[in-house]
């Protein structure tokens, strides 16, 4: 029988710790973090969404496929891995995006479902090699994927992106790309180029996406983003000169708004909406 967890208390800042260890034999009762694609399985009864745990694989009816130990979460072993395709679901049970569970899983719960999801993607798509395409295998000292014929070593991607939030006097610069929903305006992001500093790459995104230059670049924070494998390096600037210019392939409107006149902006678990939080406490109106 799955045993459902209860987003209690117990499960609010437990510390996580990582680990390629097998789970030990016989089997402890574990939280498994399984995926369709980039779907999380979730019961859905409650105010919390919450993960299965179960000791026995079978447990579900089926056997997870690839499945990866990722560590403890306090005591609980946690494991990630896919269904297989068309796996019956028992009722209460049903696959959902993590975006839609920002605000409807414990905390820490969802901490580990950001590490499960990019690590799953990882062993879903590197079962062969991609210089020679030779299977690979796990390789039993680290987090890594080893190619049978050619010994390449294959790691878990992550690809780092800036987001910055730049001031002027007392407002700060929202965008709003294409993408957006009418009215929701963000902070700037993009992606790190080979061969940049974190530093250049907040200056030509600025610059590309909205014409103007920046300086006094700060470092701010960071955070993963499993959307699907970025790591989101945080920064604040000032505006040092330039208009307001569109790079209309991907940016819809762009504008400069104080404390008091935000528009719709991204939600408190994002770390652009820390950005913008920072701001707002620092420019009380």
């Amino acid at each position: 029988m799955i045993r459902r967890v209860m987003p209690t208390l117990r499960l609010m800042n437990q510390p996580f710790v990582s680990s390629i260890a097998a789970l030990p034999e016989p089997a402890e009762p574990a939280l498994w973090f399984i995926f369709n694609d980039m779907q999380l399985l979730v019961q859905t009864g409650g105010t919390l969404f919450t993960v299965p745990a179960f000791a026995n694989q079978d447990t579900m009816g089926w056997t997870p496929q690839r499945v990866q130990y990722l560590g403890r979460l306090g005591n609980d072993h946690c494991l990630c891995a896919d269904a297989p395709p068309d796996a019956p679901l028992p009722a209460g049970w049903r696959f959902l995006g993590l975006r839609r569970l920002f605000d409807h899983m414990a905390p820490d719960l969802f901490r580990v479902a950001v590490r499960a999801v990019q690590l799953a993607a990882w062993e879903r798509n590197t079962q062969f090699c991609g210089r020679c395409g030779a299977p690979t295998h796990t390789k039993p000292t680290e987090r890594a994927k080893i190619c049978a014929a050619c010994d390449l070593t294959t790691y878990p991607r992550i690809s780092p992106a800036i987001i910055v939030a730049v001031t002027r006097d007392d407002t700060l610069l929202l965008a709003r790309a294409h993408r957006h929903p009418p009215g929701f305006y963000s902070v700037l992001a993009g992606f790190v180029e080979p061969g940049e500093t974190l530093e250049e790459t907040v200056q030509r995104e600025v610059k590309e996406e909205v014409g103007i230059e920046v300086d006094n670049i700060r470092y701010f924070g960071s955070q993963p983003w499993p959307f699907p494998d970025s790591l989101m390096l945080a920064f604040t600037a000032t505006y040092a000169g330039g208009e307001i210019t569109l790079e209309e392939s991907e940016i819809a409107d762009a504008g400069w708004y104080t404390a008091a006149n935000l528009p719709l902006v991204p939600p408190p678990i994002s770390i652009a909406r820390t950005l913008i939080n920072a701001f707002v406490a620092a420019h009380p109106s």
